[in-house]
Parts: structure tokens; C-alpha cells; sequence
């Protein structure tokens, strides 16, 4: 019925839907994975679905007579698509979806770009060159932080400096900020600096993987 639908109905034609690989969802007596056993002995079915559509920037463009370089910044792809059969309070089993979102970058080019100078390790204070495009809104409240290459989130960070009060050297081209060598970590690895911007509320800039 669905798919019959998606043919007549404009609206529906642009949804996408992943293989069903489960079985029918409805109608189940309650609390079991019996098919409908009452009298009606409704057929199973299909009822529970998961459909999807990724609104491009062409389409809201196009109204205002103006068509952007690159028309999908966003891609979609279904990971996952399952039903739940342990769950029995209905006579419907609840289904779920997993999708994995690609973002393309608005600016491709980063606002701060920043790198460690020298070789890094426990044993001394160590150094950070950065700078930023002049448009950039910096904030006393900016810091770089040093995070693990695998990190996943902001607060992920091993230690960080602020960019005003760590300060130690400053010209037009670029400026430098120290870290302390109390807050290095002692067994090393691959690292990050990722610089913070208090005004946008996220990460700028990022550095190279490199080794302390």
C-alpha cells in the first residue's frame, strides 16, 4: 500500500525507505509475538515504517531565483533498520532506524590555524603558534585545548591554555601561547591542538597529529 502510495502522491516520491528485513509488525495479541489470534485474524502486515528525505539547498533557492555551487551539504545513509520484537505492550512492535549524516563544511577554510612548535614533552613548558583571519571574533574566553587523536567531544580535551592570559608573544601575523609541562602527559602519544571560540561555541582551528 505503501509503495502504491509512493507512486500516486508527489509528496511521497522523494522518500526513501531501507529494505525490509524484518518481519510484519502488527498485529500482535499483547505481551507475546503471536500473530492477531482474535477473531478478526488480521492479516500481518508492514505498518510501522521509517521513511526519509533530505530537503538540498536547490529547493529553497530556486524560489528566490538563486542556485548555490553545491546543492547537497548533507548526505544521509541508513545504518540500521530493525524492529524491536521484545517489546509486548502493544499491538504494534516499535521500529527504529540508525543513520549515519555527512555534513559538508559552510567554510572551507579553517578561521585559526594553529601548530606546536618544537618537540613536545613532560620534561618542559611547551609552545603553540596560532593565527586567525582578520574577521575572526576572538574572545578573552578562547582557549586551545590538547586532546588525543581520537577524541569526540569538546570536553574530551587533557589540558588547555587561554589564549589571553597564556599569551607570550604577539605580532600581526601570528601569536604564541605556552602550556605548562606539569599538565603534559607523562606517557605521550598522538595529539591534537584544537582551538575553542567562546563567540561561536566551537571548534576553529585544528592541528596536525603530531607525537609528545
Amino acid at each position: 500500500q505503501l509503495n502504491m502510495a509512493k507512486k500516486k502522491e508527489a509528496f511521497l516520491k522523494e522518500f526513501k525507505e531501507g529494505p525490509l528485513q524484518f518481519k510484519p509488525t502488527y498485529k500482535f495479541d499483547l505481551y507475546s509475538e503471536v500473530y492477531d489470534t482474535s477473531e478478526k485474524k488480521r492479516k500481518p502486515a508492514w505498518t510501522d515504517r521509517i521513511l526519509w528525505k533530505v530537503k538540498n539547498l536547490s529547493e529553497v533557492a530556486s524560489k528566490e531565483g538563486e542556485f548555490p555551487e553545491e546543492e547537497n551539504l548533507i548526505s544521509v545513509t541508513l545504518s540500521n533498520y530493525v524492529s524491536h520484537m521484545t517489546y509486548g505492550i502493544s499491538d504494534h512492535k516499535p521500529v527504529t532506524g540508525t543513520f549515519k549524516l555527512e555534513m559538508k563544511p559552510l567554510v572551507s577554510d579553517p578561521l585559526v590555524t594553529l601548530s606546536p612548535e618544537g618537540e613536545w614533552s613532560a620534561e618542559h613548558d611547551v609552545f603553540i603558534r596560532y593565527s586567525a583571519v582578520p574577521e575572526f571574533p576572538s574572545s578573552a574566553w578562547d582557549w586551545i585545548g590538547l586532546f588525543q587523536v581520537t577524541f569526540r567531544h569538546v570536553n574530551d580535551y587533557v589540558t588547555y591554555a587561554w589564549v589571553e592570559d597564556d599569551e607570550i608573544f604577539s605580532n600581526k601575523d601570528s601569536k604564541q601561547v605556552y602550556m605548562s609541562a606539569s599538565e603534559i602527559p607523562k606517557m605521550g602519544g598522538e595529539f591534537l591542538l584544537c582551538y575553542y571560540s567562546n563567540n561561536l561555541q566551537s571548534i576553529v582551528g585544528i592541528s596536525e597529529p603530531f607525537q609528545v
